[in-house]
């Protein structure tokens, strides 16, 4: 099965491409649920959540719907949070873990989290702490990409998240690898003159042509062939774009 979907829902700048006029805020995700059955929850990253979130996502949307939860910053960034903090993410996220929506929790690290022994046993812990959840890595940096990382990941049982990005040196691109029974895909745009020196979304501001989106094709379905889920996420989201993105993969998929 693959999901396709785009990193949050709750854009301004997304009323008029997609969402009606005059739209409430509090009703994006009903609207966003008619058309996709997965999103990811990007607000987890920058506070730790409370249940009351997670209550509120469950009630709008369809059992058949799946969410990816961002791991708080502290877990990825700053690296200062442990088991205790560990429970409280996992307590906050019981209403949509009881009705079987959450898909996985994804851990983006920033480029500055390089390949070596210590950053491996801060992987270990989290692993430990999130026991018995699918646990999926974002790595920006390339020196990760390696055979040994791999074997590492399906000891740990930890997904590796594959990601479209700029070909700028140093970042991971056009990698394909499934190391958990997620598979997982994030679309982050190609703009690579903005990447490191855009204001706020303007990194993520691309539209990905019909031809670069058919280029995922075939390795969407070697991934599908090697995992029970591929979720795929557009993070392209200025002006809906992610959301124009997403419908045009998905009739490339059969999924419409």
């Amino acid at each position: 099965m693959i999901r396709v979907g785009t990193a949050g829902y709750s854009y301004a700048d997304w009323v008029g491409p997609f969402y009606p006029q005059g739209i409430k805020s509090a009703e994006m995700l009903e609207y966003y649920a008619q058309h996709f059955s997965f999103v990811e929850i990007n607000a987890t990253y920058y506070h730790m959540p409370g249940m009351k979130l997670f209550q509120g996502l469950d009630r709008k949307t369809p059992q058949d719907f799946t969410f990816a939860v961002k791991l708080f910053g502290g877990f990825t960034h700053e690296r200062n949070c442990g088991k205790e903090e560990a429970e409280k993410f996992i307590y906050s996220l019981s209403p949509i873990i009881e009705s079987g929506k959450l898909s996985c929790i994804l851990a983006q690290f920033p480029y500055s989290f390089h390949y070596n022994s210590k950053n491996l046993d801060h992987l270990k812990r989290l692993r430990d702490h999130f026991s018995g959840y699918e646990l999926c890595i974002e790595f920006r940096n390339r020196e990760w990409v390696r055979g040994e990382v791999f074997d590492f990941m399906r000891r740990e049982e930890l997904g590796f998240v594959c990601v479209d990005a700029p070909a700028v040196r140093g970042l991971i691109n056009n990698v394909i690898a499934v190391t958990s029974k997620t598979a997982y895909l994030r679309l982050h745009g190609r703009n690579a003159s903005k990447w490191y020196s855009g204001e706020g979304s303007e990194r993520y501001d691309y539209l990905y042509s019909n031809n670069e989106l058919l280029e995922w094709i075939g390795r969407l379905r070697e991934m599908e062939d090697g995992a029970a889920v591929t979720l795929v996420s557009f993070n392209n989201h200025p002006k809906g774009k992610a959301i124009e993105n997403a419908k045009v993969l998905m009739g490339y998929l059969g999924n419409v």
